[in-house]
């Protein structure tokens, strides 16, 4: 690298001067710092600084005195090196090695300068901005802007830290044949498993897997079976020595958390739902041969506990009603910061810690990788993630793993209308039930109704329609080209050790792997299904229109033909009393 931790004495002064060099073991770690702010010195101490760098840039060939490759004056001095460079090629005075040596800084410095603008870039307006306004109905268009943006409740994210694109290594492990993962049988031996329940387990491996069945089998179980069959699925019970009774106990746990608010959609049957529909995708799609047993490990437990302990409510409910878990967490992704606290209290138990058997290291990569999941299933960083891995798939550079996998999650928790009808409309009346739940609280409240919360007026149809479109569809195709970039590599060498079929590959061009896209069908299925429904519902709503005003018309017509008594004297009904009277 530009920046090697074994250099001259005169390193530290290097590191010193630019006040953003650390060092973590062998790693070299760059971080940039606002110099106004965290830089005690003046305008000419970093003039001379700059011409330090720019003189040594001029004098010697050698790396290891150039700026860290993320700072402003990086760019400036590399640009005087390679000029350098090139007025001595001509004289033939630069060896192989140093050439090496610089062309590496000046690719890494280009490839921050890259980085730092992609970044700028989808900080940027987010792409629902450019939906036209007729294209959905307002309060759709209000909803999937408070719930997939950040535009109403001003809150902007930064990145916490620089995206990562290390290396990946691509080699499928030693000693692990590719049925070891996928066609284990369940074992009964420390967890009984109903018949039943194990039945229904073996479809696992299908897309549109009934979760309400085994719910219904399990008798309300479905998460505690889900959750332990994947684990012994990809041998983690035995690779990391999960005790069998503090599996048990985590497991149950979370099912108690997943059912505390008692809420229709966010419950431990959607939690099972999730984490079998990520399986699904690491399994079938051989994503899981890309990681390590750790990362699928996390990978897992992350779908489990991804909605642990919801509210029922959206994480704006939380900000506006000021409730404890948004001052607790600075009105910042207040429900997915609860659900990672929570879990982890969980796995540091006594009786449920499944992680005891995990060293320091192996702790920290599982914590980091679960916590970065987590995170990322907010649904107003939606169109920022999506933004972030189409530039990501522009870059030739391996995807970054937690990127892929924070993709993957949340997919995974949005994919109900990319699944069977039955499946999908079920999820949806659920979810809609929700909501309602919540409209109803904000009107005791006195708060203004979020969008499709109201009983009254919420366009279901619609709504689906704009979620499929906006939201569903364009993250599954992004995840799908993901996909293929990262498994076209792996797949073609299988396919040169003959491990695989050449039907995987495209026939026009077979350098590019090809993934089955279950959901594609089942999304343009129930787009269908719903467009039916919105032209019933809409003629519905005319026909009822109708009836109002034609109700209306009535009522006013049997208003205007009421007698009228004349200017001056008595109505006709008293004039008539009064004769009967005097009679």
């Amino acid at each position: 690298m530009a920046n090697p931790p074994d250099r001259a004495k005169d390193d530290s002064s290097v590191g010193a001067k630019n006040g953003q060099l650390s060092r973590a073991g062998s790693l070299t770690v760059l971080r940039r710092t606002n110099s106004k702010s965290k830089l005690p010195s003046t305008s000419s101490s970093r003039t001379s600084s700059i011409a330090e760098s720019d003189s040594y840039a001029s004098v010697d060939l050698g790396t290891d005195k150039l700026p860290p490759i993320d700072t402003p004056e990086a760019s400036h001095v590399c640009s005087i090196r390679l000029r350098n460079i090139l007025r001595r090629i001509q004289n033939g005075e630069v060896s192989k090695e140093d050439l090496h040596k610089n062309l590496e800084y000046a690719a890494s410095v280009l490839e921050s300068v890259y980085i730092d603008e992609t970044r700028r870039l989808t900080d940027e307006d987010d792409e629902l901005s450019e939906v036209e306004p007729d294209a959905v109905p307002t309060e759709v268009r209000d909803w999937l802007a408070l719930t997939f943006t950040r535009s109403m409740s001003n809150v902007r994210r930064r990145g916490l830290e620089k995206p990562k694109f290390r290396s990946v290594a691509h080699a499928i492990r030693a000693g692990i044949m590719v049925d070891r993962i996928y066609r284990r049988l369940s074992s009964s031996a420390t967890l009984h498993i109903p018949p039943a329940v194990l039945q229904l387990l073996k479809g696992m491996d299908d897309w549109s897997f009934d979760v309400f069945s085994l719910n219904s089998a399990a008798d309300g179980h479905s998460l505690k079976y889900v959750g332990y069959e994947l684990l012994q699925k990809y041998d983690l019970v035995t690779k990391y020595k999960i005790n069998s009774s503090m599996l048990d106990s985590f497991l149950l746990q979370l099912e108690v958390g997943y059912s505390k608010y008692k809420n229709p959609y966010h419950n431990l049957v959607h939690g099972a739902d999730v984490a079998q529909t990520v399986h699904y995708i690491l399994s079938q799609s051989k994503l899981a041969h890309w990681l390590t047993d750790l990362e699928v490990f996390a990978t897992i437990i992350a779908a489990l506990i991804h909605d642990y302990e919801h509210t029922g409510t959206t994480n704006n409910f939380h900000i506006q009603t000021g409730s404890e878990f948004a001052v607790l967490y600075n009105d910042k992704a207040v429900l997915e910061n609860h659900h990672i606290c929570a879990s982890f209290r969980i796995m540091r138990s006594e009786e449920a810690n499944i992680l005891n058997h995990l060293s320091r290291e192996e702790y920290r990569e599982f914590r980091a990788l679960v916590i970065e999941m987590v995170m990322a299933t907010d649904m107003s960083f939606h169109f920022q993630q999506l933004k972030n891995m189409k530039n990501l798939l522009g870059m030739p550079e391996n995807i970054d793993k937690q990127k892929a996998l924070s993709l993957v999650l949340h997919c995974a928790d949005i994919s109900h209308p990319a699944k069977d009808w039955n499946l999908h409309r079920r999820w949806t009346s659920q979810l809609l039930e929700e909501f309602f739940k919540q409209g109803d609280r904000e009107q005791e409240l006195g708060l203004a109704i979020s969008p499709l919360c109201d009983r009254e007026k919420t366009l279901v149809a619609e709504s689906q329609i704009g979620f499929i479109d906006f939201i569903v569809d364009p993250s599954f195709a992004v995840m799908t080209e993901m996909l293929e970039k990262i498994l076209t590599p792996l797949q073609k060498a299988a396919r040169s050790e003959d491990a695989i079929s050449e039907e995987v590959f495209d026939k026009t061009d077979k350098s590019k792997y090809i993934l089955s896209t279950p959901w594609s069908d089942c999304l343009a299925d129930n787009k269908n299904k719903w467009k039916v429904q919105a032209a019933k519902d809409a003629e519905e709503r005319k026909q009822k229109e109708a009836e109002e005003l034609s109700k209306e018309t009535s009522n006013t017509n049997n208003n205007t033909t009421k007698p009228i008594a004349p200017p001056g004297g008595p109505t006709p009904a008293v004039s008539c009393s009064a004769g009967k009277g005097g009679n």
